[in-house]
């Protein structure tokens, strides 16, 4: 099989195509065809060594979204060659997903619903286990909540905005002009271009702020909150400062560490198949394009997320 690897850290052109061998599925696990693989950001940070080395030094195979067709499995009862699936196995721990197929543990993973694309289904794993563990199981979102979504365009924004709906909040989303009529048409009830106007100054008594920008932009949603309200970041980095400054305000504050809960992974499902969820595809690249994919990761502001075709 093919893999992409890498020798060193650096920019997109360290990232390589090589042959492998097959791995060989544990115990519980399933072996995937993989059709699809999702990028996210933090791959091109670990990929040029700007973020800490989650899975070593190099060599190494990046990746964790994954959508494809089950080939053989082990002891797991869970699925059966042919069964077309999608997940994001082993996160923290590599998952070398980056590759034409790829072992998983089967409780990582979910059937694929119909609906949706294999590009689609590999586009949604991080981005929707995040959203989703951000607002239904730190946030704890219920009707009527007003949840305020930083960076409502990009991959984590655009399904935050759905599912906060989805959960029955009034939902208000930052984005910039371009994006308003698309983060408009996840559902948002109020967007806020950041580059025009100070979100501080247009908005007041959130319950909860999902974060996924991070810089000043954690620090001053403290000013938008009503009093025991929610930030829950995705992105920013542990500040004891910052966290004591929300509980002297008698605020919360939370940090999203993601991982591939089968719950939430069955709950993203649900919504998909009842219409409630789309996940947007900016660009879809081949296999063999991976480093001119990695270049537009790198220059961010993106519209959902970037997918490779295997």
């Amino acid at each position: 099989m093919r893999v992409i690897t890498q020798q060193t850290l650096g920019g997109p052109e360290v990232l390589t195509i090589v042959d492998a061998p097959e791995p060989r599925p544990l115990p519980t696990e399933v072996l995937v065809r993989v059709k699809a693989i999702g990028l996210n950001p933090l791959e091109a940070l670990l990929r040029a060594g700007e973020f800490p080395p989650l899975i070593g030094r190099p060599p190494f195979v990046l990746g964790w979204d994954i959508s494809g067709v089950v080939e053989e499995g082990s002891l797991t009862y869970r699925f059966r060659p042919g069964d077309e699936v999608f997940g994001m196995p082993l996160f923290p721990r590599a998952a070398s997903a980056y590759a034409e197929v790829v072992s998983a543990p089967a409780l990582h993973l979910a059937r694929k619903p119909a609906s949706l694309s294999h590009v689609e289904a590999a586009a949604l794993p991080v981005v929707g286990l995040t959203a989703w563990q951000g607002l239904v199981d730190l946030g704890g979102v219920t009707e009527g909540d007003r949840v305020l979504v930083h960076g409502g365009g990009g991959g984590v924004g655009h399904v935050a905005i759905q599912i906060a709906k989805a959960l029955g909040a009034h939902v208000i989303a930052t984005a910039g002009a371009s994006k308003r009529k698309f983060v408009e048409g996840l559902g948002a009830d109020e967007v806020i271009d950041y580059t025009a106007v100070d979100f501080t100054e247009a908005v007041r008594d959130i319950d909860l702020v999902l974060d996924t920008i991070g810089g000043d932009t954690v620090e001053r949603s403290l000013d938008v909150l009503r009093p025991d309200g929610h930030l829950v970041t995705a992105v920013a980095e542990e500040d004891a400062q910052l966290v004591a400054a929300y509980e002297a305000a008698g605020m919360r504050f939370s940090r999203i560490a993601v991982d591939p809960d089968p719950v939430a992974l069955r709950g993203l499902v649900e919504l998909v198949e009842q219409g409630r969820l789309r996940v947007h595809v900016q660009e879809t690249f081949p296999f063999e394009r991976v480093a001119d994919a990695h270049r537009l990761l790198d220059g961010g502001h993106l519209q959902g997320k970037l997918v490779l075709t295997v």
